[in-house]
């Protein structure tokens, strides 16, 4: 009788760690996911603001009239 309890313990605590480990991942994502888009923002700005600087009125219309 001792022995089917071991096994239920032992499958009840695999289930758990299991558990807290989804768990914890479904918290990293959703942290991870608020973080992304204003970093990604900044970089994107930092980008435009480089590449603005050495283009002039006429080579910016030439761009935007050259995009597919």
């Amino acid at each position: 009788m001792k022995d089917d309890n071991t096994k239920l313990s032992r499958r009840n605590f695999l289930m758990a760690v299991g558990a807290s480990g989804a768990a914890g991942a479904a918290a990293l994502a959703a942290t991870a996911t608020k973080t992304v888009p204003g970093a990604a923002q900044a970089v994107e700005t930092a980008r435009r603001e480089e590449a603005d600087k050495g283009i002039s009125e006429h080579m910016r219309n030439y761009y935007r009239s050259a995009r597919v």
